[in-house]
């Protein structure tokens, strides 16, 4: 077997409108997404470390929004509160306060305006 230091590689969250997508994740996240064109899809590339996992939103052919299926973390940094505070004013719905989950530190929920149910963690 295989020695992984992850088993997440790369993501991918369906977007119907990019534009829309990438000024709620820059508002939530506080950075700054870059787009490009992949085929007929557009991406758009959310912040990560250089060699850790990343993932992207992306719009084409294949990629329908649902608050169904694998739920994605996304990295809420010291204190996911910040973050969390700027989904409602971005157009998301918070479907979830923070709440802890004992040494793994806290998570929250949201709906984005895509429709999809992503959520945040963070260790304080």
């Amino acid at each position: 077997m295989a020695n992984l230091k992850s088993a997440i590689n790369w993501f991918e969250r369906p977007v119907a409108d990019i534009e829309r997508a990438k000024k709620f994740y820059e508002a939530v996240l506080g950075s700054e997404i870059s787009l490009m064109n992949y085929g007929e899809s557009r991406m758009g590339f959310l912040p990560h470390d250089q060699g850790a996992t990343g993932g992207a939103i992306i719009q084409g052919p294949g990629y329908t929004p649902s608050d169904q299926g694998t739920l994605v973390y996304l990295n809420g940094g010291d204190d996911l509160n910040p973050a969390l505070a700027r989904v409602g004013p971005a157009g998301g719905e918070v479907l979830a306060e923070k709440f802890s989950i004992g040494e793994n530190g806290f998570i929250a929920y949201f709906r984005d305006p895509e429709g999809n149910k992503v959520a945040l963690h963070s260790m304080k």
